[in-house]
């Protein structure tokens, strides 16, 4: 009897797991790393190979190896759980209340549609969509939710131009595309961000708030964003189909539309609007007023759900939470803080060459980050495993640590090689009764715009970051 694809990658992962597990165990093995330190890498493998190997829920393999590391002691109880209090936790949660109360009233479809009619070429219909799906990362947290608000929207496109096949199937690679690569535009546009920045501050010391990384991705964000437009209409389109005209108005896209997208505002979406706008800008001033964006967000949320002013009920909003991710967050932040506590990272990173220059130190951190897609799904678990790395190793070459964690986090948002590859991808690549691209297309798109965005991430770190606050080498 043949093994399946899926049950060869199983056994593959078990056996590399359980031999890591072996040498670790034998004492004379390795000399010099701690008994905490030991148990750390053991957990750490299980762990990482489960993630690549095995069907098993994510969340469910980060619980277990927090579990472990507490029951075993390498971390206390209060590390465990006091991850799942840490105000990046928070910020996300009233994030997502904020996001039910802006999917209520409708304000993403009448924005897309003002933003859309504006089009007259199918390059101005690519860069405005565009626009318009970063604008998203300010008021949706997570990739997978900024897909399900967006899947409306591109539905009443794809009926619009249904005539024009080649156009529905550029767009339905263009929406997953800028979701996930203009999620580094603020903290919350990714739950990997948030681990990011708790093992930055566990690590070092440093904490990057929500003005700092707006400051840092929100460039990075806008360029990549309209790079992959271009990349997209290229691969995907014909020059025939780029020189016809586009004509979209509001009318047209409230035909297809559930929510009113034209007339009158109501007063829901004037104060959900109003609040949005409030809540942001209070964010990107942080420095200004001193209150923390997790205290913004928690007003924000409460205004939001109130009787009075507000545009959804708190228990309705509280479902829509992922709360699965936010366990995953607390139990992987856990995690970094036992390889950074244990001496655990540090070891893995000894054997590195640490006299390299600082660009080739931060060019192969991008290239591993940006390539580790392939191998870890789950954006999350990429950054719970790459970042404390990539921190060790930057010190011990002396590169910025925050360089290097920002740098590997951004590249790590390439993940378009597979329908499987996140879950914004999947959701657009299976849409009955519309036309949508094929694996063939993404890969086509892969083998361009991956090297694209690493150079640009490069780019970034080496000569726009050092002039924005984050230099490259170690202050």
């Amino acid at each position: 009897m043949s093994l399946t694809p899926p049950q060869i990658r199983q056994a593959a992962a078990l056996c590399v797991a359980l031999s890591i597990c072996a040498l670790l165990v034998v004492p004379g093995n390795f000399p010099g790393l701690s008994g905490d330190a030991r148990l750390t890498l053991a957990v750490f493998a299980l762990a990482t190979c489960a993630w690549v190997g095995t069907p098993i829920d994510d969340t469910y393999i980060a619980l277990g190896a927090g579990l472990a590391l507490t029951v075993t002691g390498v971390i206390s109880s209060n590390t465990l759980f006091g991850t799942l209090g840490d105000s990046t936790v928070w910020l996300l949660i009233c994030a997502f209340v904020l996001a039910a109360a802006v999917a209520r009233t409708g304000l993403a479809g009448r924005a897309a549609a003002f933003l859309v009619s504006g089009a007259r070429s199918v390059r101005q219909l690519a860069h405005l969509t565009t626009a318009a799906l970063v604008v998203t990362a300010f008021a949706v947290p997570a990739t997978s939710g900024r897909a399900a608000l967006a899947l409306p929207v591109f539905l009443a496109l794809a009926k619009v131009l249904a005539d024009r096949k080649r156009l529905v199937v550029m767009l339905a690679l263009l929406f997953p595309t800028v979701i996930l690569l203009s999620a580094v535009a603020t903290l919350i546009g990714a739950g990997a961000h948030l681990i990011t920045v708790s093992v930055l501050w566990e690590a070092t010391g440093n904490r990057v708030g929500f003005t700092q990384w707006l400051l840092i991705g929100l460039p990075l964000a806008v360029a990549s964003s309209h790079l992959a437009a271009e990349v997209v209409l290229l691969t995907t389109t014909k020059r025939a189909d780029r020189r016809g005209p586009v004509r979209i108005t509001a009318d047209d896209i409230q035909r297809h539309s559930e929510n009113p997208v034209t007339g009158p505002w109501s007063s829901a979406e004037s104060r959900c609007l109003m609040l949005l706008a409030t809540v942001v800008a209070l964010w990107c001033s942080g420095p200004l007023h001193q209150v923390p964006p997790a205290i913004v967000a928690l007003i924000g949320a409460i205004v939001a759900s109130s009787p009075a002013l507000g545009t959804v009920h708190l228990k309705d909003a509280l479902k829509t939470v992922p709360w699965s991710l936010l366990l995953f967050m607390a139990a992987t932040m856990a995690m970094g803080v036992a390889l950074a506590n244990s001496g655990a990272a540090k070891w893995l990173v000894a054997g590195l060459p640490v006299d390299v220059e600082p660009w080739l130190f931060l060019a192969l951190v991008i290239a591993v980050s940006t390539a580790a897609h392939l191998v870890l799904q789950s954006r999350s678990a990429r950054s719970s495993v790459l970042v404390p790395l990539v921190i060790a190793a930057a010190v011990g070459a002396g590169v910025n640590p925050v360089a290097a964690a920002l740098a590997s986090t951004a590249a790590a948002g390439f993940c378009h090689t597979l329908p499987a590859s996140a879950k914004p991808v999947t959701l657009f690549a299976e849409i009955p009764g519309t036309p949508t691209y094929t694996s063939h297309d993404l890969l086509r798109l892969s083998a361009v715009l991956a090297p694209l965005t690493a150079a640009l991430v490069l780019l970034f770190a080496l000569a726009v970051w050092p002039l924005l606050g984050v230099p490259v080498l170690k202050p």
